[in-house]
């Protein structure tokens, strides 16, 4: 029986995705010839730490040393590029709805790459708290934090399901062994075919109440791409 559902936030909570990305491009705009290649590995990684991205953006594509003074000014510029933009966006079609009428019924969590302390700011700005049993971020990786929901919670892996819009979401639901549904936007490029332990792909969260009412989720074992 569902007990729980854990959600990523940009893309599945609120339609932050695309703020995000322009506060890389404002971050990395210096770089022009670099600019196409580091815009693309950040979208194609939503739900990974900004902090690895900078490091893997500098070590692979500027081909230069990251100090951590440096790693700790971008992620502070970053956050004033973006927090207000996150907290004023839109909900995704259905999210906030499914929030309020179901908040009694499941416990709710959020999993996010966002760091923890201004991902618990935001959901307490948007005065989104109360819909949520725990509100977690990285660094901790997004397997471990589904790992330690579960037990904190006495909850099994069979009890849970996670929504999220990124490879880093289902990769993070898999290695913990619980069940994933992907969000993809009409006319977005589906980042999880072929991908194995998918359940279902729903456009927005306006989807999500048929499938919990239902559980109706595939056999196919979550596990499957562990690593």
């Amino acid at each position: 029986m569902l007990k729980a559902i854990i959600f990523d936030f940009d893309g599945v909570i609120c339609e932050s995705v695309d703020v995000k990305i322009q506060a890389f491009r404002k971050l990395f705009e210096i770089y022009p010839k670099h600019l196409k290649q580091i815009l693309a590995y950040h979208a194609f990684n939503g739900g990974l730490s900004r902090y690895k991205k900078f490091r893997y953006i500098y070590r692979h594509f500027l081909k230069k040393e990251l100090r951590s003074v440096e790693s700790l000014r971008l992620g502070q510029k970053f956050s004033e590029y973006a927090l207000a933009a996150v907290i004023q966006s839109a909900y995704v079609p259905g999210a906030h709805e499914f929030l309020k009428k179901y908040y009694k019924k499941f416990h709710l969590f959020i999993v996010s790459g966002t760091p923890q302390p201004e991902m618990r700011f935001i959901v307490k700005k948007r005065k989104l708290t109360k819909y949520f049993k725990g509100v977690y971020g990285s660094p901790t990786a997004k397997a471990v934090l589904i790992r330690q929901i579960l037990k904190k919670n006495r909850l099994q892996k069979d009890e849970v399901i996670f929504v999220g819009d990124s490879v880093n979401d289902h990769i993070g639901a898999a290695k913990a062994g619980v069940k994933f549904i992907g969000r993809v936007r009409a006319g977005q490029k589906n980042p999880f075919k072929g991908s194995v332990g998918v359940e279902k792909i729903i456009p927005d969260v306006s989807r999500l109440p048929a499938l919990v009412k239902k559980h109706s989720f595939s056999s196919k074992n979550a596990s499957a791409i562990m690593s």
